[in-house]
């Protein structure tokens, strides 16, 4: 599932989200319609945690879900950066494929190995100090947040992407502290929903209540596609053939919440300079507000209507067998 999530819904989302932007956005060029797709296409793991922990729903949902949400940002990145390089005149002369590939080799190759090898020095050291009784209760709490932290900024510093290198960091992490991974998780869980509360805070407080009275029609319209039609058509089409029922593949193509990648690209978009930059920016605001009242409201219901139909279906299957 998280395979054709990512290599066949991702990029219909964005080929759609790119046809749709063509037809409403008249004032836009053709690549920063492509830079809005982009920008729009990733989800967020932390808005979905409501429904990848909720083990009521069906495993490989959840588990899809996760890998999909902690995988499309980092995907998506060197993507950004070739629309953005080509909505704003800055093409190498060796062409577009050639920037693509450098661009690729870049973010993909730089956060894989700053990611990679910060995680297994810090895991080196974690055990070496966990071996000693070095590490409390009390300052057990930080190692995996830093890490993660270490990891993001250590990235973008040298030209990669940091979504990249803290998700291949925390795979190799799963791997390396087997013994002491849910321990350290669980430490660092609470501070991780703090710092994404704080996050939510300083965003409504300093962009949204800016700029909710600057959402025109075509925003809140096109915002509205990009949760519906845009993101489940294509998640839809992936899963065909799959042993998911129709419920299920609406379900996980609901549950695709914008949220901070998004809001940090609108932030690489501005940065940029584009020419209509404030239009992008002021979309993906709008398509993350409704994303945050309208999967908020939906998460536990559905969550919980889906997982329990999905366990009187397996019932139902299992008694007809026997």
């Amino acid at each position: 599932m998280p395979v054709r999530l990512l290599l066949v819904g991702l990029p219909l989302t964005i080929l759609l989200g790119f046809g749709v932007a063509a037809l409403l956005f008249k004032e836009l060029s053709l690549f920063e319609w492509a830079v809005l797709a982009t920008m729009l296409a990733p989800t967020d793991a932390a808005l979905g945690k409501a429904v990848v922990t909720n083990e009521t729903v069906p495993n490989a949902a959840r588990q899809g879900l996760n890998v999909e949400s902690g995988l499309n940002d980092g995907i998506c990145v060197p993507i950004l950066f070739l629309f953005l390089a080509l909505a704003t005149g800055k093409v190498d002369e060796g062409g577009h494929w050639q920037l693509t590939m450098k661009l690729v080799a870049e973010e993909i190759g730089i956060g894989l190995a700053v990611g990679l090898l910060l995680t297994a020095l810090a895991a080196v050291l974690l055990k070496f100090g966990m071996r000693r009784n070095w590490l409390t209760e009390t300052w057990i709490q930080i190692p995996i947040v830093a890490l993660a932290l270490a990891c993001f900024a250590t990235a973008q510093s040298i030209g990669g992407s940091g979504f990249i290198a803290a998700f291949s960091g925390g795979l190799l992490f799963g791997v390396l502290a087997k013994q002491h991974r849910e321990a350290f998780l669980r430490a660092a869980e609470g501070t991780g929903d703090t710092m994404a509360l704080i996050t939510w805070v300083i965003f409504g407080a300093a962009v949204v209540s800016q700029a909710l009275g600057n959402f025109s029609g075509v925003v809140v319209l096109y915002s509205i596609l990009s949760l519906t039609i845009i993101r489940m058509l294509p998640v839809f089409f992936s899963l065909t053939g799959l042993k998911t029922n129709t419920e299920g593949k609406l379900f996980i193509g609901w549950f695709g919440p914008r949220g901070l990648a998004s809001i940090v690209f609108a932030v690489i978009a501005l940065n940029a300079n584009l020419p209509n930059g404030g239009a992008i920016a002021m979309t993906v605001v709008c398509t993350v507000v409704l994303s945050i009242i309208l999967h908020g409201i939906s998460a536990n219901p559905w969550a919980k209507g889906y997982g329990e139909r999905s366990r009187r279906a397996q019932g139902g299957a299992h008694a007809s067998d026997g």
